[in-house]
Formats: C-alpha cells, structure tokens, sequence
C-alpha cells in the first residue's frame, strides 16, 4: 500500500501525534510543505498536525485558508489564539506522548504546545529527517527541474565572465540567468569568488573584479517549486598558478572515488573515506576542510551526512551532493561539485557541466 508522507512521518515517530510548527521567520519549517504538499504561502502561525494513523489536518489562519485548502489535509481556520486552542484540545485530546520537529520549532511554540495539550513534547526531529530523506517520485521530478535550470546557467557562465567584472557582478548574472532559465528562486546566497577568494569555501561575493591568472570558483543553485539544486564548478581566467592545475586533478580524481562509493546500501562515510584518502594521499594533505557531501531537497542541506563521521547509510531515493576540495590560502581554492540521485544499481548525477580543467 503507498503510504502518505504523514503516514510515514507518524509510524517512524511512534507517538500519539506529530505536531509540524511554524511562527514567524525565521522559524518556519519545511516539513509543513513537504506533508501539505503546498508549493506556495507564507503560513506564518501554522501547525500541522499529524495524527498517529497518519491523518494530516492543518491549522492556520483566514489570510492562508484559500490556499491551505489547495494542499493534502483536513483544514481548521482560527481568527483569535481562543478559536486556536479550542482547535488544539480537540485534535490532541487524549495525546500523551507528541512529537516535534525540535530543530525548527521557537521556544514559544512548544510552551503554547504543551499548555493546549498537557502533554509531553518529544523532539523527532531525526526520525522525521530520515522519512524526508528517501524522495518520492514527485520530489525527484521537482529536484530533476532545478538541476536542469543549475546546469543551463552553468553552461553559459564562461560566456558571462571577462577582465574586470566584480564577483557581485558574476553572482548577480547567475541569479539573473537561473530566474531567466526557470527558476523559482536561489536554493541559496550564489558563491562567485576569483583567485584567493576562492579558497574560502562559504565565501560572499565581493568588489574584486575578475584579473588574468585568476581562479574563478562558482557555488550555485536553483530551486524549482521548493526543491533545491547545488553545482560547484571551477574554471580559470587565463593560465593559472601550477600549483592550482595540480590540485584540479587531485579534487577530480577524488570526486570519482568518491562517487564510485555512492550506492543504496553503502555507509555515507566511505564516500567521504574514498575522497579524502586521495588528498590526504597527494601534497594537499589536510587542505579539504569540509564534508565530502549532503542531502539535498526542500532544504539545501539535510539528512543524510556524507561526512567521515556520518553514521548514515545511503538509500534509493536519497539525493546529495559529492563535492570535495582544496583550499590553499593566499592562492586560491578548487571545488567540483554535482547534485546525486541514489540508486539500486548506484547513482545518477543529475547537474551537468563540463568538469575538465578548463581556461576561460
């Protein structure tokens, strides 16, 4: 029998029910889209509540009712916090134990929570992350859409670059071309960092303007509906530093082993393992500094972990990243990055863009 995405939630959760919260931003939680199946409204205010057979009502104000109303789940209006409560104490009577989403509930939202029901609030948080991680069929369709709009930009950013232009300036055609090429916003804040910059990695754009020589590393992502996309790639503004075309190697040869890890059923880490192995093997040794990977969808990172710690398995259906690097201070900074669909058989890339070491 396919289950709904609340009846997932509420048998991993184990409780006698789930309450999804949302206030004000920024506390808004994606697991409201992801049950409601809601591709828009703000729902400041709202509350899923998910029962322990898997039903789904929805509690919101007059301002989302018409929308609510387009969504999975029964829907109950409130116009004062005494119509709210009266609400609450029907859907939670006779609820001992409820569960929430803890990494994104306020601290108000738990404490109204337990006065309206008299119960015991249980953080689920981690079982819930490990429902959203294996995407269904509608999902994957979403994330395949975003991908596509990534990779079309991707491909036209060599044709945007030239001597002089400032990284605000490269990030801002990305943004442009992203929207231009479908997209329904940034998964995140775009990354265009030239030279040194570039070995920062969670850089913000800034005034230096692109010179002969330089690294040019480009961190973007669109969404599509609410589904995000992730796609790094470096490229060079003319003949670079040796230093740097070695380390392009190395970061490519570590992203197919990487990837040669990827498959339903392996442990997260051995990605990350196989990887790092590679740089910590050449003279790059300890310059990756961050995890070899992360889920991907209505979040631009969430479960599973492709880190050397994780103690996630990877499943069908999970999307990640797979994105090592080296980062030479003072010199600059090499990432190649694609967004990853899990498969039975191993794993598809769903970004595209050339990953050869290319001169612009």
């Amino acid at each position: 029998m396919h289950m709904s995405r609340a009846q997932r939630i509420a048998s991993s959760a184990g409780m006698d029910a789930v309450v999804i919260s949302n206030g004000t931003s920024p506390f808004l939680d994606p697991v409201f889209w992801y049950v409601t199946e809601q591709t828009s409204g703000t729902f400041e205010g709202s509350f899923a509540v998910i029962s322990k057979d898997g039903g789904l009502d929805v509690v919101t104000g007059r301002l989302e009712e018409t929308t609510a109303k387009k969504g999975k789940g029964n829907v109950h209006v409130y116009e004062t916090r005494d119509d709210m409560e009266s609400i609450f104490k029907g859907l939670l009577k006779g609820c001992g134990r409820i569960g929430i989403s803890g990494r994104s509930v306020s601290y108000n939202a738990s404490e109204y929570l337990k006065k309206v029901s008299g119960a015991e609030l249980t953080d689920v948080s981690a079982k819930i992350a490990g429902v959203i991680a294996i995407k269904d069929r509608k999902e994957i369709t979403e994330i395949r859409k975003a991908c596509g709009v990534t990779s079309k930009t991707a491909s036209e950013i060599p044709g945007m670059l030239h001597r002089g232009m400032t990284e605000k300036e490269a990030s801002r055609l990305i943004d442009s071309d992203m929207r231009d090429n479908g997209g329904t916003g940034n998964a995140f804040e775009t990354i265009a960092a030239f030279g040194p910059n570039s070995a920062e990695p969670h850089y913000r754009p800034s005034d230096r303007r692109l010179k002969k020589g330089d690294a040019a590393l480009f961190d973007f992502g669109s969404m599509h509906g609410m589904y995000c996309s992730d796609l790094t790639r470096t490229v060079f503004f003319g003949k670079t530093d040796d230093i740097l075309e070695r380390a392009y190697a190395v970061v490519l040869k570590a992203k197919d082993a990487g990837m040669r890890e990827m498959y339903d059923g392996a442990p997260a880490k051995d990605a990350d393992t196989a990887a790092r192995n590679i740089i910590d093997g050449s003279e790059f040794k300890g310059m990756f500094i961050h995890s070899f990977g992360h889920g991907i969808g209505m979040s631009i990172h969430e479960s599973p972990s492709v880190s050397h710690r994780s103690e996630d398995i990877l499943k069908e259906g999970m999307v990640v990243s797979a994105e090592p690097g080296i980062y030479i201070p003072g010199t600059g900074g090499i990432r190649i990055e694609d967004t990853v669909l899990i498969t039975k058989g191993g794993h598809e890339v769903l970004t595209e863009f050339d990953q050869s070491f290319t001169v612009i």
